[in-house]
């Protein structure tokens, strides 16, 4: 995991967008995050998602991403429940707008490039961040 976090503020910095550290995200920021259910028969290519996908969605957004952040699911409540998510991306935003108008612009080349690292539907939520 360590490793994870490490790679995920050099890819940011690379980008544009700063690491996720306990300062770059405030209260009131926008947090998207895009969540991929645990499903058995389906696969996740991590290592694309964090070293082509993410930093696709950094260099599409440029500055208006302030960072992102990537968990990978290890387990559910106990240590034999499965996760419900085998992968959580998560984009901050200073405004909602600034994902919206993003998205419209590139949701089609964001969408089009899911096929290449899980057959899985991923849920969307968007968020205000409280603290």
């Amino acid at each position: 995991m360590k490793k994870l976090i490490i790679y995920s503020m050099l890819a940011g910095l690379a980008m544009g967008c700063q690491p996720s550290e306990a300062n770059a995200v405030k209260q009131g920021m926008i947090k998207v995050a895009i969540m991929y259910p645990n499903e058995t028969e389906a696969g996740f290519d991590m290592d694309y998602y964090k070293t082509s996908h993410m930093p696709m969605l950094a260099e599409l957004f440029g500055e208006t991403l302030v960072s992102y952040e990537i968990d990978s699911g290890l387990s559910g409540r106990t240590a034999d429940e499965q996760a419900m998510y085998v992968a959580i991306g998560y984009l901050y935003f200073n405004q909602l707008s600034d994902y919206q108008n993003g998205f419209q612009e590139y949701g089609e080349q964001i969408l089009s490039d899911i096929p290449n690292y899980t057959t899985i539907r991923p849920i969307v939520q968007i968020s205000k961040v409280v603290k």
